[in-house]
């Protein structure tokens, strides 16, 4: 049997990678935690773990590859998590060849301190974890995996704090990048967000308890009631007295991430106010003022497209249609019985519905281009299926910088948009036009009707302008180059 991870259309996409959940004050909090995951599930596929705590049987932990689906619905293993509170982690790696992971990178971690247990899920990622790592060493900590989130738990315990919420604002003080942390011990629950709040964090109320989770919409499938977000460099920590809110960092303008907007969230979910969905739809219609064509049909590329190209046709006038469908039971992992399987590429995920689209003048609409072969490949399929023509509207602006804070990225040499021009992808991919929404336009649709404010941001929106809020440390170490000063946005 041989298993390759992720889809083919898969890897021509970003990713998220991880999800973090955690619930305080409610009975069998692993049932809780692992419903909090599968709503998660998007932004992380690889792996999942739980750790639970009860008066009882102390610390529990289960850590499992795979999705929620085929490991946390097992009556024995459930059993075997008990108590009120508990913390889950969904994983999407960003290091290392994916599907080959050590069972020991799978989040969340613990550690054994004086004043007792702690676990620890972290979204995001730590600009200057190397570094830190190399101190860490050298001063004789042992590491256990190989991720940036086992610096936390080693910085707490050199922390001489009395009790583990500050021994983690210690610890988090010390690092770089982005990060948003669901903590527990016996008896506290805690969250907190980076001084820029690039990745999200929400708090919700689940009968007489309290969850924390990445995204509203696992609160949604739990029944929990959206209390309100993290904000940006704060810790909140939850026990039976309620919750209790500090600001342990230097307070800064926030740069949350927008491709959560784009791309990341479940459109279903609430970001600063505002539906995913809407938002997304809005880039759609933002893009059809800003990229107008003539054209039959437009069809998204499903299902992260599928939004935007809803508000392309109701600003352009142009019916909306389903010209490709998505096969909705392939699994992130896939058995495959021969290479020639593998070889079919974006057909083991897509299909064309050629009724729909022959002889018609077609505008695909995805949410963005990292390498574009998964866009070249999808144009061939149209093309093959009759289109006149094709005609590509992209909901982002070209991501021409890797991210790292958080997002799996191919290096900067692989991104198409950063070796080519606009009119040189569109040529690259093989259509009639190709156009992105602008950095202004996503912005607007975002909610911000000025748009970009160049001096001062209002997301963080490295991928597309090169301008990095945190300066990615151990990456200049190793010989990245930022953008020059003075140099225009991609």
């Amino acid at each position: 049997m041989h298993i390759f991870p992720g889809h083919p259309l898969d890897d021509d996409k970003l990713r998220e990678e991880c999800g973090v959940f955690g619930v305080i004050g409610v009975q069998d909090a692993a049932n809780f935690v692992a419903l909090g995951m599968h709503a998660l599930q998007h932004r992380g596929q690889e792996a999942g773990g739980i750790i639970t705590f009860s008066p009882e049987q102390g610390f529990q932990s289960a850590h499992r590859f795979g999705l929620v689906r085929d490991n946390f619905t097992r009556a024995s293993l459930m059993e075997s998590l008990p108590g009120s509170i508990g913390i889950g982690h969904v994983r999407y790696s960003t290091a290392g060849s994916k599907g080959a992971t050590a069972i020991r990178d799978v989040q969340p971690f613990f550690g054994e301190f004086a004043m007792g247990g702690a676990a620890i899920a972290h979204n995001g990622n730590i600009t200057n974890a190397e570094a830190i790592r190399r101190e860490l060493i050298e001063r004789g900590s042992i590491f256990q995996s190989s991720s940036d989130s086992e610096c936390i738990i080693h910085l707490m315990a050199r922390s001489i704090q009395k009790n583990i919420p500050e021994r983690m604002k210690d610890a988090l003080r010390r690092v770089e990048g982005a990060f948003s942390i669901v903590a527990m011990t016996r008896t506290k629950l805690i969250g907190v967000r980076d001084p820029l709040g690039v990745r999200p964090l929400v708090l919700g109320r689940v009968g007489d308890g309290w969850a924390l989770s990445s995204e509203t919409c696992a609160l949604d499938i739990i029944g929990a009631e959206f209390v309100r977000e993290i904000d940006p460099g704060e810790m909140v920590v939850i026990d039976a007295a309620g919750v209790t809110s500090s600001r342990p960092f230097d307070r800064f303008a926030s740069r949350f991430c927008i491709f959560e907007q784009v791309y990341f969230s479940r459109p279903d979910s609430i970001i600063g106010g505002r539906s995913v969905y809407e938002t997304r739809r809005q880039i759609g219609v933002e893009l059809a003022r800003e990229a107008p064509v003539e054209a039959d049909l437009v069809c998204p590329v499903p299902d992260s497209g599928t939004p935007a190209a809803i508000g392309y046709s109701q600003e352009s006038g142009i019916p909306y249609a389903m010209g490709i469908i998505r096969n909705q039971y392939m699994g992130r992992t896939f058995i495959e019985p021969s290479e020639q399987i593998r070889n079919m590429g974006v057909r083991l995920k897509l299909n064309v519905n050629r009724a729909l689209v022959a002889g018609k003048r077609i505008v695909l609409v995805d949410d963005s281009v990292v390498r574009g072969t998964t866009s070249q490949k999808i144009k061939q399929m149209i093309i093959e299926a009759g289109a006149a023509e094709v005609h590509f509207r992209i909901a982002s602006p070209p991501t021409s910088w890797p991210c790292f804070y958080g997002v799996d990225t191919p290096e900067r040499s692989k991104l198409l948009a950063a070796r080519m021009t606009e009119e040189e992808m569109r040529v690259y991919i093989g259509v009639e036009s190709l156009r992105f929404i602008s950095l202004d336009g996503l912005y607007r649709a975002a909610g911000e009707g000025g748009g970009r404010n160049n001096a001062c941001p209002q997301f963080c929106d490295a991928c597309f302008s090169g301008e990095y809020p945190v300066a990615p440390s151990d990456m200049i170490a190793r010989g990245f180059e930022l953008k020059a000063t003075g140099e225009a946005a991609e």
